[in-house]
């Protein structure tokens, strides 16, 4: 039997800044997809999957040309099969997992790296692939090969695990040795709107930095500090200024992120004021907080919680809270109150 487990990530550092070219700050959490298979005779992959109860199953030879965008199976099949990965063995498989489906905490990305690790397992000879291969390989599939909106930071963090910096313009990650503390995880209940927000965010953010680029031809937004913000300002449309606004700011709290994350006893009460900061620019810049969870956040913050934000793409979804011992419970129970489906408490895996 082929067993296989990948966790959950939460972007703590970096939203919407990924598919610019800039750096993250995201971690794997203890929440997981999980696959077992077995051989068959039949010559196909048969997948259950048990949590949707549905039931998928094709060829190990499949040649489908035309994929639904969004059949990451089939598309990952596509994928390794260019990069001249062969199968001969059928399997039945069973896919579960804890991880919330449609709620920020990437779910997708988790189930089509557990399934690219099986594809690598099970092909014909023997390879050796890297973590990084197998998260490239992951935003291969659903970003590049549906020209879907996106960025890697998903299929990145998931594959390497750890708390990670990643540069997103060359592809370089680093762990980071410091500390978030006790972490919550609140469950909206609120469907996510992840194509229209991450569409949203990009091209108007981009946009914002073209209309800087027509004037200024050499200008970079990978170079920028925050007075760049000031001084380019009257070159961007008003449409686009909120996103301007986001892109400057969030990537300088990103990179004081990383300086408090670089000692292994991180600055909490630092790194939530970093969080909140970040969190705000989402609700009033980039606008992808729903009024109801804006309202759940407040209620952790006052019930001790020192940092709050949502999690992934927005437009509903998850929230994570920074909280210690003593405020863990109480913090639980506001989001719960103010009207969150769930909330527990979750804690960051580390590379085996």
């Amino acid at each position: 039997m082929i067993q296989i487990k990948v966790p959950a990530r939460v972007c703590f550092f970096g939203d919407h800044q990924d598919y610019l070219g800039l750096p993250v700050i995201a971690g794997a959490i203890d929440r997981y997809i999980n696959l077992e298979a077995v051989p068959n005779s039949s010559g196909s992959f048969e997948l259950n999957l048990l949590d949707i109860n549905e039931v998928v199953s094709f060829s190990i030879n499949d040649d489908k040309i035309e994929i639904e965008n969004g059949d990451f199976l089939r598309a990952s099949l596509a994928v390794l099969k260019q990069k001249g990965l062969r199968f001969r063995q059928g399997y039945s498989i069973k896919i579960w997992g804890n991880i919330p489906v449609n709620a920020g905490l990437s779910s997708s990305s988790a189930l089509t790296i557990a399934w690219i690790r099986f594809l690598v397992a099970v092909q014909e000879k023997p390879l050796l692939v890297s973590d990084f291969e197998i998260g490239h390989w992951a935003y291969e599939v659903e970003v590049v090969y549906f020209n879907n909106p996106g960025g890697l930071m998903d299929q990145y963090t998931i594959a390497q695990q750890d708390l990670i910096y990643i540069d997103t313009a060359t592809s370089k990650s680093e762990v980071l040795p410091g500390n978030l503390g006790q972490l919550v995880v609140a469950e909206s209940g609120l469907k996510k709107q992840t194509m229209n927000v991450l569409k949203n965010g990009s091209v108007y953010q981009e946009n914002a930095i073209k209309e800087v680029q027509q004037k200024n031809p050499n200008y970079t937004i990978q170079q920028s500090n925050l007075e760049d913000y000031e001084k380019y300002m009257h070159l961007v449309s008003k449409e686009y200024q909120n996103h301007w606004y986001a892109a400057i700011h969030n990537y300088e709290l990103t990179k004081r992120a990383r300086v408090l994350l670089t000692e292994p006893y991180s600055n909490r009460k630092a790194l939530a004021e970093v969080m909140n900061e970040h969190q705000k620019i989402l609700y009033e810049r980039i606008q992808n907080t729903p009024e109801e969870m804006n309202i759940m956040m407040q209620a952790a913050l006052k019930a001790g919680a020192l940092g709050a934000k949502t999690i992934g793409s927005g437009g509903g979804g998850c929230m994570v809270a920074m909280v210690d011992n003593t405020t863990k419970d109480a913090v639980i129970a506001a989001f719960k109150k103010a009207g969150a489906k769930d909330a527990y408490e979750v804690t960051l895996t580390k590379k085996k």
